[in-house]
């Protein structure tokens, strides 16, 4: 019985991961349609988007996901953590960052 008890102490370690993932399907969903559109878009893809973008305002349901992740801290640091590696592997290949 007593060599049973430590797997008991490992069951909330064991579905942190799931809670986690579970706690933001919203996140999970637009996060990976954002990386998935950065690994498949071409440098000159990006560079073309990125010219475009310069001084045109954000569609209005960016604008209430980008309010919603100001207004929620642990959703935005759930974002940030999935999107920032991907993003940010794929611009330093195209040079758009240093």
């Amino acid at each position: 019985m007593s060599k049973r008890l430590p797997w008991l102490g490992m069951v909330p370690v064991l579905l942190f991961p799931c809670i986690a993932l579970a706690q933001f399907p919203v996140v999970d969903r637009v996060a990976g349609d954002i990386v998935q559109k950065y690994q498949q878009s071409t440098c000159e893809q990006l560079w073309q988007e990125r010219s475009q973008k310069v001084g045109r305002p954000k569609p209005e349901k960016e604008q209430r996901a980008v309010q919603l992740l100001h207004d929620d801290p642990q959703m935005r640091a759930e974002f940030i953590s999935r999107i920032a590696a991907p993003i940010a592997n794929k611009l330093f290949e195209c040079g758009m960052i240093p």
